[in-house]
């Protein structure tokens, strides 16, 4: 009896093995409305995606990561100065020189607040860690502190320019960013 329970076990451990997931995917509550459908996103072909409600070009990987799927590379993690002289390493990505870190209002449009770990739409914005990712806003009571996302969870908190990590994601174009709220789109009459 002790060996079959020990073949049991091992049987349905190889099992487990072998159905666990390697790669972790975001966790979405599907019964939630989506925040950021891949339907308000034109996929321009070329690396970017143009997002409806804002009018804004993000490029689909964050920076250090390239490919169809942003399975190539090693996603950039910098403090908050480097992040924001990223933009001069795009330079003429998709045939644009004008690629800028975001504003922390601009990257809160791109939140799905219906998933986590990341928060985001892998559909549009693949491989997006789950992680910390600077804003080009600093805290108007801290200017030593610039606003972030936590991608992990969608959540937006300052931490200090210093901070040795921290993801980037480059973005472009767009409207007035005090057109957006982040719950409804673009208000109404814009």
């Amino acid at each position: 009896m002790f060996n079959s329970q020990r073949t049991l076990i091992s049987f349905a451990f190889a099992v487990a093995l072998v159905t666990v997931p390697t790669v972790s995917a975001a966790s979405c509550k599907t019964f939630n409305t989506p925040t950021t459908p891949t339907a308000d996103f034109v996929d321009n072909g070329n690396g970017t995606v143009t997002h409806k409600a804002t009018g804004l070009t993000w490029k689909s990987c964050p920076e250090g990561l390239s490919g169809p799927q942003c399975g190539e590379g090693k996603a950039l993690s910098a403090d908050w100065q480097a992040a924001l002289s990223a933009p001069a390493g795009a330079k003429g990505f998709a045939g644009f020189s004008d690629w800028r870190l975001p504003n922390i209002k601009e990257l809160q449009s791109i939140v799905e607040i219906s998933c986590s770990a990341p928060s985001v739409n892998e559909t549009i914005f693949p491989h997006t860690p789950a992680d910390w990712f600077w804003s080009s806003t600093s805290l108007a009571l801290a200017p030593t502190d610039a606003w972030g996302i936590n991608f992990g969870t969608g959540y937006v908190f300052p931490k200090t320019k210093q901070a040795p990590y921290g993801y980037v994601r480059l973005v472009r174009g767009g409207s007035d960013s005090s057109d957006f709220d982040l719950v409804f789109g673009a208000k109404p009459g814009k």
